[in-house]
């Protein structure tokens, strides 16, 4: 780090004091020197205090690093419904409402609600059945929901709930979640801990598949729709729930009926907030910091297929469509696509909050994250630091997995047709028609090897009408091709940002026992998968994909999408907290 240069306080121009000829030739060096000292120092004060921390020590307001980057709201508690919500968050914290809770999750749990890849449409589907009764669960287990709340079932199995509030000018809010969960590798059954449906409770943890993704986020809602029921509060700003029913498959059959049924019903931008399934929080540099999704990267799966001439085996040609293939496919995985952090990242804002808020962020880290706020060249050196971490670099780039791959019927037959899917998921700086142009061009110079007829996404990019040996053809594998999501606005000045980031000081503190404490911090995330959201945009510039998930428990987010899935409890009852909190801070406000 350059240190500033300390000046003798001597007079550093020459004395008026006439000296003798002779003296002139030892006295002018001197004046050079002095006034090449005195332009050092002003350079040193002027320039120094941008790379150095002595700008406020110099009184200079400009590269100010003590600029808050990340404003936190205020721990927001319920006013109007203070003795409500003081009595609900008692009631939470005993052990009849803990076993209610167990009861309501595990039994969710034990109604099977698998989705597949390969579903046909629902009525001639029949595995779509399973979502029957796992109706008839809810039904029974929150009779006051389905008493009270207006109930629409779009596409058969999609849930639309609406509790009207009494002032209709205020926007409602918007709580999402799905009931579909993935599906259990049936050779994986004997490596679970309990088995994956059983809901059983340990005393800890509830187990089995969708304990955690995301039968937590929808008994959570319900179940803290019900308990405010039960305490027969009525809302003035009307709640609506939506949950989807095939978000593991993209939720074309679910959420996007689901919103075209509520922009019917209340049009474009016609919700103050969204708030789906998503993050939570956990610790880190020594703080423990909520991360609410305030964005999302597209997604393409791309096909990749190679035709090429039939035959028998025994008189083989020098490539076969499975060997082009494999040779396409390392291309890809040879040239990865570059990845570089913006400031307009989202996790480049929450490495803002994390300097900001985090109490043992490394000083080297800290002010190489503060400076980059102004500096490019600290911006490239903290790119090179995120990077290194292979969860920040699938976040911050476009990424390319090979998931799928196929070509062949027999042994001794030439295969006439080989293909593979790779999944990009596209960085919020890029876009669906880049990554279509980027792997389009990376192909290029093997299709022409190969002499293949080139289609890419529609275009034919070989000469027409050249004679070849085979093609090549690339397209989006399932028609389910996702632009990047709107960021959804942050800072002092969005008030629905403001409101969620208080509910979850407020739902933290409370369930800790904490008073007039801000010890948790928020921060804007982005999560690495998409949600049932990407139908949502229309209907809110306002949507966040945070469900208050104690990440920093033990088994952290309970193995989702894998063998023994399980939510800790306390975690859970968290979680019906902080919804019952949010429904009673965004009842008393009128700036959404």
């Amino acid at each position: 780090m350059l240190k500033a240069t300390t000046v003798e306080k001597e007079p550093l121009l020459p004395s008026t004091t006439i000296s003798k000829p002779s003296d002139r030739k030892f006295r002018r060096p001197l004046l050079y020197t002095g006034l090449l000292l005195l332009l050092s120092s002003y350079y040193a004060l002027l320039i120094l205090p941008q790379f150095t921390d002595l700008g406020p020590w110099l009184g200079q307001k400009h590269h100010d690093y003590s600029t808050n980057y990340c404003p936190q709201a205020d721990v927001l508690v319920p006013e109007v419904n203070g003795e409500l919500w003081n009595s609900l968050t008692a009631t939470i914290g005993t052990a009849s409402f803990k076993s209610r809770a167990v009861e309501w999750l595990g039994g969710a749990v034990r109604v099977p609600t698998e989705s597949f890849d390969d579903l046909g449409p629902v009525g001639k589907d029949r595995r779509w059945d399973v979502f029957a009764p796992f109706h008839e669960y809810l039904l029974g287990t929150y009779p006051l929901v389905h008493t009270t709340l207006n109930l629409t079932k779009v596409n058969t199995y999609g849930l639309l709930y609406v509790w009207q509030g009494s002032d209709a000018s205020l926007k409602p809010v918007l709580l999402a979640g799905h009931q579909d969960v993935v599906p259990v590798d049936p050779t994986t059954v004997d490596k679970w801990t309990h088995p994956p449906f059983s809901g059983y409770f340990d005393g800890e943890r509830v187990w089995g598949r969708g304990s955690s993704d995301d039968k937590s986020g929808l008994i959570g809602i319900l179940s803290g729709v019900e308990t405010l029921l039960e305490k027969n509060f009525q809302p003035t700003r009307s709640v609506v729930l939506a949950f989807g029913f095939d978000e593991e498959v993209s939720g074309r059959q679910g959420a996007q009926r689901l919103s075209e049924a509520l922009l019917d019903l209340y049009g474009k931008d016609g919700f103050a907030l969204i708030v789906d399934e998503g993050s939570g929080f956990s610790e880190q540099y020594g703080s423990v910091v909520a991360l609410p999704g305030i964005a999302e990267k597209g997604y393409i799966d791309v096909r990749v297929e190679v035709t090429a001439a039939g035959g028998h085996s025994s008189i083989p040609p020098e490539h076969t469509s499975i060997g082009i293939l494999s040779s396409l496919l390392v291309e890809y995985e040879a040239n990865p696509y570059e990845v570089h952090l913006s400031r307009k990242d989202p996790l480049y804002s929450g490495l803002q909050c994390v300097s900001e808020h985090a109490r043992d962020v490394p000083a080297d880290l800290r002010r190489i994250i503060k400076r980059s706020a102004s500096s490019d060249k600290a911006l490239h050196a903290l790119e090179k630091e995120v990077l290194k971490n292979p969860t920040y670099r699938s976040l911050v780039g476009t990424t390319q997995a090979i998931d799928l791959i196929q070509g062949g019927v027999k042994a001794n037959a030439l295969p006439e047709r080989a293909w593979a899917v790779v999944n990009h998921r596209i960085s919020v700086a890029s876009s669906v028609e880049e990554v279509q142009a980027h792997d389009a061009k990376l192909l290029e110079s093997l299709a022409a090897k190969f002499n293949l007829t080139y289609n890419a996404f529609g275009a034919t990019l070989s000469e027409p009408g050249a004679p070849s040996s085979g093609t090549l053809t690339l397209s989006d594998a399932f028609g389910t091709a996702l632009h990047v999501a709107p960021v959804t606005p942050t800072g002092k000045d969005a008030a629905p940002y403001q409101l969620l980031s208080g509910t979850i000081k407020a739902a933290y503190n409370s369930h800790r026992s904490l008073q007039g404490t801000d010890t948790i911090v928020v921060s804007p995330g982005m999560m690495s998968g998409n949600t049932d959201t990407r139908y949502y945009w229309d209907l809110s510039k306002h949507i966040f994909r945070y469900n208050h998930a104690n990440a920093a428990s033990k088994n952290g987010l309970g193995n989702i999408h894998t063998v023994n899935e399980s939510m800790d409890i306390d975690s859970f009852l968290e979680m019906i907290r902080f919804f019952i909190t949010l429904i009673l801070n965004a009842d008393e406000v009128d700036n959404l």
